[in-house]
């Protein structure tokens, strides 16, 4: 799966957006804010446990590394690894620890049938189940005003020769997805791809055929690295050709841009911090932390299976941060 500057404060980055913007669209309904006041941690992530082990092994040096990822927001993703159970259960509680934060989650659904195409991150439902789970997911979500990213890669990968015969299928079942979770009162969007993958026109008519009229927008650069800049020039262009809709960025590990490889590579770095950036002017909503910094992108460079915690990607990731 293809899994993004320096810091900027937030005065700087809506300054530096307004200088972006081709032509200022008109600000509309759907301008409303989808993110309230700061963004969900997640007290029980992988870098978490990790940093408290450290801390009590008393290695404070590696744990302060790791305390540099645990620290900041990140995505909660939902797939098929979780029994229906046990998918309502982690929900829940992840509601309400955000709630407590006073904070807004932001939720990745991953289980599309042929997920990834048979990639490393092969997987999801089948086409008579997939709505199903989505029904779940939206229930339990209903009334949280939570943020929901569907299904990355999904619309991007079409593209690919192993994908061939996939759209029919999916198309479909991402319009109905869409609906499904905007029904809930959920902010909802599609997956764009990235700068380096396809060109605006094609990643912009994949949107508009898998239903982003009805979503908040889309998101890109999901587990890549693209520089945060250049990720905002190619989604505003990605927008003004569906109807201005909003946008947020993974910047998770793009802070030394793109060096050559998606697949767990070397010279990558944080990206800055996740922060909400939300303009009428311009339709960033949000730089977001999406990838799990420190989660491996599969068996390559030494890395474990994908999803699974890779220490010393995650302790690099830290040390060649321009943060660092």
């Amino acid at each position: 799966m293809r899994r993004v500057i320096a810091s900027l404060t937030g005065a700087a980055l809506a300054a530096a957006a307004l200088l972006w913007a081709p032509t200022a669209p008109p600000a509309r309904a759907d301008d409303l804010p989808a993110f309230g006041s700061r963004l969900y941690v997640d007290p029980t992530s992988d870098a978490q446990r990790v940093y408290d082990s450290l801390l009590a092994q008393g290695d404070t040096a590696r744990a302060a590394l790791i305390g540099r990822i645990a620290s900041q927001p990140t995505a909660v993703w939902l797939g098929d690894w979780y029994t229906p159970t046990l998918l309502a259960s982690v929900i829940q509680r992840h509601l309400r620890a955000a709630a407590a934060q006073g904070a807004t989650p932001v939720f990745v659904t991953y289980a599309i049938p042929n997920r990834d195409c048979g990639g490393y991150s092969a997987g999801g439902y089948t086409a008579d189940r997939y709505l199903d789970w989505t029904r779940q997911v939206a229930a339990a979500l209903a009334g949280s005003r939570a943020v929901v990213l569907v299904e990355p890669d999904s619309l991007a990968m079409l593209s690919s020769a192993k994908c061939a015969g996939v759209a029919a299928t999916r198309l479909p079942l991402l319009q109905s997805a869409v609906g499904i979770l905007a029904a809930a009162g959920l902010s909802v969007y599609l997956d764009g791809g990235n700068a380096r993958w396809l060109t605006p026109d094609a990643q912009a008519a994949y949107l508009n055929a898998a239903g982003v009229a009805g979503a908040r927008g889309f998101f890109t650069n999901v587990s890549n690295f693209d520089t945060t800049q250049t990720e905002r020039d190619y989604a505003g262009k990605v927008s003004s050709r569906v109807g201005w809709k909003h946008f947020v960025i993974d910047v998770s590990r793009n802070g030394n841009g793109w060096t050559g490889t998606w697949r767990n590579p070397p010279g990558a770095g944080l990206g800055q911090n996740p922060q909400i950036t939300q303009s009428t002017s311009v339709k960033l909503d949000a730089l977001l932390w999406v990838k799990h910094p420190g989660a491996s992108d599969g068996p390559c460079n030494g890395g474990p299976p994908a999803g699974a915690w890779y220490e010393s990607a995650a302790e690099a990731l830290v040390l060649n941060s321009p943060r660092a």
